[in-house]
């Protein structure tokens, strides 16, 4: 079936950004405003998104207001901009087209010859900016598309003057569907956004038909079951990365260095390649590495190029970022709300040397929270002192009848407070020299993250 919107790109130069500033639609409007198209957009919380934008000249209106979408041929909105959105509402009125942020991406990617959509539960992020960083650093000059800010990069996307566009594609609400990748990489599929998908068959069947779209080649973490699963019917070739050596790209001599920083051997198809040093914590990063290291080499980066460029690699924002050392205390934050997340970032941390790793977690939707209750709590544990904040509603009511109380009291060592000002007080009376301050989830937990340094110059 045709895209209504096929082409369009190709026949306008007005775009209108209904909630501009977010992190999923600022790098393609910044993207097509260096393509030439006059981007303007709205939103009404000033970030340093936001701030960017408006230094490369773009026009930002600080508030919706139906007179900002005068001049636009096309109006994008993110997937937080309701229907009865005054902008969205007279747009329809006046008969502009309006899309939803994941289409506009698909219509960009449509525009590259060479498009590397990475998808996955855990670790796309990651992986999207080791791509880039490796494939900016061998002069492949890629544009790109990051779901978090690449220290290497200086942002979340970047405009190259190549054929080739690597973009994070996110599964819920098949928002990937959008996306005709030449390749597809898969890191890994596990259930999450169960309020959507309702179960993991549909979320497998969800991959199943990412894949299918991919018109090259298939990257897969092969040592994954259900992301073997979701390879049913699949014609184009496939390569697999993974722990184990029954994948094409497999990691060998596995240890972890002082502050639980990665080494490992590279393998290829039983041959060594390389070896490897990471700079990020966590054993769960070799996976992300992998992945990476099998789509560089496929585009001809040299294994010198690629062992270079994942050492320089120090990750993204939000994972595992350590945002301050204050008074022998370091406050680090994580973009984790899932088990599974939060387990490979609390093991790591306790591999580092701290003294005591104290956990602050933001609960990330009632349904999450409700359907992995029992998984939180056991994760949670790990830390010798966990801190919940309110679970942050996003998109929800809460039809569960669940609080943060509720998970406490499942936790060892664990504290339950309602604001982040109330928990930068408490990690202020508790954390001691030596101790690491990990806040965690897929809000705005970071916000606590900078309160509790800004308090800790204070003890």
């Amino acid at each position: 079936m045709k895209n209504a919107f096929e082409n369009i790109l190709d026949r306008i130069k007005n775009i209108h950004f209904i909630g501009i500033g977010g992190s999923g639609m600022c790098p393609i409007a910044e993207i097509l405003h260096q393509k030439g198209y006059k981007i303007t957009g709205s939103d009404n919380y000033v970030s340093d998104t936001l701030q960017r934008l408006i230094a490369q000249g773009l026009k930002v209106y600080t508030e919706h207001n139906a007179k900002n979408i005068e001049n636009a041929e096309l109006v994008v909105y993110s997937a937080a901009i309701k229907e009865d959105n005054e902008e969205r509402l007279a747009a329809l009125k006046k008969g502009i087209p309006c899309i939803e942020r994941s289409v506009m991406l698909g219509l960009l990617c449509a525009k590259y010859k060479n498009a590397i959509a990475i998808a996955g539960t855990h670790g796309k992020t990651t992986t999207t900016a080791m791509i880039t960083q490796i494939l900016t650093m061998s002069k492949k000059d890629p544009s790109a598309i990051i779901g978090g800010k690449l220290p290497f990069i200086n942002g979340n996307s970047r405009v190259g003057k190549s054929a080739t566009i690597i973009c994070e594609a996110c599964e819920y609400v098949d928002s990937f569907l959008q996306i005709t990748p030449s390749i597809a990489v898969v890191t890994n599929i596990e259930e999450d956004h169960l309020d959507y998908f309702k179960n993991l068959e549909n979320i497998i069947k969800s991959f199943n038909k990412f894949v299918l779209k991919a018109t090259n080649t298939i990257f897969v973490n092969g040592d994954d079951k259900n992301s073997i699963l979701a390879l049913k019917d699949v014609q184009v070739p496939i390569v697999t990365f993974g722990m184990s050596q029954n994948n094409n790209y497999y990691a060998e001599n596995i240890s972890e260095r002082d502050m639980a920083f990665p080494s490992f051997s590279l393998m290829k198809d039983g041959q060594k390649l390389i070896d490897i040093n990471l700079s990020i914590p966590g054993i769960y990063n070799v996976y992300n590495a992998l992945a990476a290291s099998a789509v560089a080499h496929y585009l001809d980066v040299s294994i010198d190029e690629i062992k270079n460029a994942l050492h320089d690699f120090t990750g993204v924002h939000r994972r595992f970022e350590i945002l301050g050392r204050q008074n022998g205390i370091t406050v680090a934050d994580d973009f984790a709300h899932h088990p599974t997340e939060i387990k490979s970032v609390l093991t790591a941390a306790t591999k580092m040397g701290f003294k005591r790793v104290i956990a602050v977690f933001q609960p990330h939707t009632y349904s999450r929270t409700a359907d992995f209750f029992d998984d939180f709590a056991k994760v949670l544990s790990i830390a010798d002192i966990t801190v919940l904040s309110e679970i942050l509603a996003v998109r929800e009511v809460n039809k569960y009848n669940i609080k943060s109380e509720d998970l406490a009291a499942k936790i060892s060592s664990c504290i339950c407070l309602r604001t982040f000002e109330e928990i930068a007080d408490c990690i202020k009376k508790i954390a001691k020299p030596g101790d690491l301050v990990l806040t965690m989830g897929g809000g705005n937990v970071y916000v606590c993250a900078n309160l509790i340094v800004d308090k800790l110059k204070k003890k």
